[in-house]
């Protein structure tokens, strides 16, 4: 039996009455903070809690990211590009699915004061999973599929637990499907996992490397005087950040990379001149930026660097640096793309004393 697709009502109730959803917990392991040479491993898995279900699937993430689990360093240049904020991914086999879902369906009918429409939504979703009640796209299964048992996995959404919109966070909503081994989600499930997903996800989670930027004079320097900027090649590499899934019968994997591709000085005051003009400082044929300051250059304009009009008095100025990190991505089947470029910045105290000075 057949009908279109419900929205609201029925099935739709039942869901929310069984909190159908699996939230993230904690991850199971945690790597130590990373550099752009050396990388870390940690799990984000499935757990219970009073928002979701127990989630069979795993996203480990290697590579240069965020120490247990968190969020990385990396902010996008687009203000409009956002990770996913939920996705669907492989929860259960078949008998695993019936034991648990028939479970908390009996629970909740045999619940004090269940009945009306949310008993009525109850039964449909049993009658969905036990006796091939369906709808349109959406076929009903005989007794949870446990005729195809390693066949295949019910699949269910997956919260991103680092969106902070709740909204978006639980708008994954549909009851969990089967897919069979080897063979593509539906069409409809738009937001089953893909590798482009995980190469969101790597993003999400990538640390890139705290680089402090090499200057001339250093720490203290001169008003009129310039400051030249530099960042070496060998401390400013491009970063992986590899983000995969492995279940039985399913496995993706996309690793997301990060080229340094400019740095942007902002020198903490409008009283100072940036080298060149606009403060950006593109990145040389050899992978660095800039150029190291060396006994007679004195006399020369440095091609990345900041001249300070006025002293910083008893205190210092915050110099800004920026880096700007080129991001692609590359996974399973010879996927890849562009992401929204990245941006890291740190501050360096810089004290400007007004004694006028010649750097030789």
């Amino acid at each position: 039996m057949t009908r279109s697709r419900p929205t609201t009502p029925a099935i739709a109730a039942a869901a929310l009455t069984l909190t159908l959803g699996i939230a993230l917990a904690e991850p199971a392991q945690a790597g130590e903070q990373p550099s752009n040479t050396q990388g870390s491993a940690t799990e984000q898995s499935g757990g219970s809690d009073r928002t979701g279900i127990h989630a069979a699937a795993r996203i480990t993430y290697s590579g240069s990211v965020a120490k247990n689990g968190g969020t990385g360093n990396v902010t996008s240049a687009d203000v409009n590009w956002t990770p996913p904020p939920c996705w669907y991914a492989p929860y259960l086999g078949a008998k695993d699915f019936k034991k648990k879902m028939s479970k908390d369906i009996e629970g909740q009918m045999n619940a004090p004061g269940m009945g009306g429409h949310a008993g009525a939504a109850l039964s449909e979703l049993q009658r969905h999973y036990e006796d091939e009640y369906g709808w349109t796209d959406t076929p009903g299964y005989k007794d949870y599929n446990v005729d195809k048992d390693g066949e295949g996995m019910f699949w269910a959404a997956v919260e991103n637990p680092d969106e902070p919109d709740i909204l978006k966070r639980s708008s994954c909503n549909d009851l969990p499907f089967w897919v069979e081994n080897g063979e593509a989600p539906p069409p409809q499930y738009e937001e089953a996992i893909t590798p482009e997903i995980l190469a969101a996800l790597a993003y999400q989670h990538m640390q890139l490397p705290d680089t402090e930027v090499s200057l001339a004079p250093e720490g203290i320097t001169k008003v009129n005087l310039p400051t030249w900027a530099w960042l070496d090649k060998a401390v400013f590499d491009e970063v992986q950040a590899t983000a995969a899934i492995n279940v039985p019968g399913f496995a993706l994997q996309a690793t997301t990379t990060a080229k340094p591709v400019s740095l942007k000085l902002e020198p903490g005051t409008g009283d100072a001149e940036t080298y060149p003009a606009s403060g950006e400082c593109t990145i040389n044929a050899d992978g660095s930026i800039g150029e190291p300051y060396a006994k007679g250059k004195a006399d020369r304009t440095p091609p990345c660097g900041i001249t300070y009009l006025r002293s910083s008095g008893n205190g210092t100025f915050d110099l800004q640096a920026t880096i700007t990190w080129e991001i692609a991505w590359t996974g399973t089947g010879g996927a890849g793309g562009d992401l929204p470029d990245g941006t890291f910045g740190a501050t360096q105290e810089v004290t400007v004393q007004e004694i006028q000075s010649v750097n030789r």
